[in-house]
């Protein structure tokens, strides 16, 4: 059956879009840009390949489709800005190949311009097409959570920006056969900061509930209750939580370099990035008031990952806490259902098979994600010391972050 739709990149972008399509009865080619993972389970990529998905086996498969979406990863690079090589790759390999009336959308996270600045003269100089009049071009935000089953790409509105109003149109009717509602942005870059706004919107508010819960803590004020509260105000306040960072594939971009740059998307990074920092010092000061020295002691980290009850580790920031832990001269073991074996810095971290023994063995257990599996109220029982950077642990039962 030959492929309606290439999805290249099945990273956690490529893949959940290409689930939907299969999904809605359209024959899906998937190209791979590297050794990417994705949140879907064994059961659902089965599903999906007998539902119509194939894996490309040759480039020259993307040029016999008539939709070619990019959801590759653009990673933070060395220079602290979005790493767009696998966009590059994504388009020479899709330009050397392109027909004319081929709908082409970018979703990967890019800073405004991209789509147009850096995609289009790649494939209109591959392909010797001209973008807007013999293939479309457009931009549309990737709204992925993974793990929510709340919001899947059917009922989550999709924002669609071309480089036309023919391409905005081309898009459309493509997201059309998806999803309940599809949203026309005035065009590429108004598009594309969608995506920078939402992003940015979810590391500032991020920041500043860290904020409140350092503050919290030195009012010996609870946080946690406090948001409670905020939480049932109808108008004007959104609930946000703390944590011990953020985590996740969007990076958030202050613009650094460009006019009139996001100085409070600046401030929030800095904010987030010193929120492992402040574990450990929270985890040192508990041991010392319980006798102990961070030196020798043994501490257990639960839950490794980046959200709960996924095998996700993309920007989880309980391997800068290990290894902070190890430079005080911890002893660090962890336990994850989801993760079977972990490594920081190359050292492979010893796993805690029987949790509740590890946990009343250990002199500190922090927990770092709360996976559904875990039984918190029993785990607050067994450990010795039990921080919670989570809010989860029933009030009392537990240290709170």
């Amino acid at each position: 059956m030959p492929a309606d739709l290439a999805v290249i990149g099945l990273g956690p972008f490529g893949l959940p879009l290409a689930q939907a399509a299969v999904a809605a009865g359209i024959p899906t080619l998937g190209y791979r840009t590297g050794p990417e993972q994705g949140s879907l389970s064994p059961a659902e990529l089965r599903r999906m390949l007998s539902g119509g998905f194939r894996h490309a086996t040759s480039p020259a498969e993307l040029g016999r489709v008539r939709t070619a979406v990019i959801c590759v990863p653009t990673p933070r690079g060395a220079d602290g800005k979005l790493d767009l090589g696998q966009v590059e790759a994504a388009a020479r390999a899709l330009a050397a190949r392109l027909r004319p009336h081929t709908t082409v959308i970018l979703e990967s996270p890019v800073p405004p311009g991209t789509t147009e600045e850096f995609l289009c003269p790649l494939l209109e100089d591959g392909s010797g097409l001209q973008a807007g009049r013999d293939f479309h071009l457009a931009y549309s935000p990737s709204r992925v959570d993974p793990g929510n089953r709340a919001f899947t790409p059917a009922n989550i509105p999709k924002v669609i920006g071309g480089l036309t109003s023919a391409c905005t149109e081309s898009a459309a009717a493509f997201y059309g056969r998806l999803t309940d509602k599809v949203v026309r942005a005035r065009g590429l870059r108004e598009a594309e900061t969608v995506q920078l706004l939402e992003t940015n919107f979810r590391h500032v508010n991020i920041a500043l509930v860290n904020e409140m819960a350092v503050l919290c803590n030195h009012l010996g004020v609870d946080v946690w209750d406090v948001i409670r509260c905020a939480e049932t105000k109808p108008f004007g306040f959104e609930a946000f939580r703390p944590g011990p960072g953020v985590g996740g594939h969007a990076v958030p971009q202050d613009l650094t370099g460009a006019p009139g740059r996001l100085r409070m998307v600046e401030l929030a990074q800095q904010v987030n990035s010193q929120m492992p920092r402040y574990v450990v010092q929270r985890a040192a000061a508990l041991l010392n008031e319980h006798g102990k020295s961070a030196r020798g002691a043994r501490v257990l980290l639960l839950g490794v990952t980046y959200k709960p009850d996924l095998a996700d580790q993309q920007g989880t920031t309980a391997p800068e806490i290990a290894v902070r832990l190890m430079e005080l001269g911890a002893s660090i073991s962890y336990h994850d259902p989801h993760v079977p074996s972990w490594s920081v810095q190359g050292r492979p971290v010893p796993r805690a098979d029987a949790l509740y023994e590890a946990a009343a063995e250990a002199d500190l257990t922090i927990l770092l994600q709360q996976h559904r599996t875990y039984d918190l109220q029993g785990l607050s029982v067994k450990a010795q010391l039990l921080l919670d950077t989570r809010g989860a642990v029933p009030t009392g039962a537990a240290h709170r972050l």
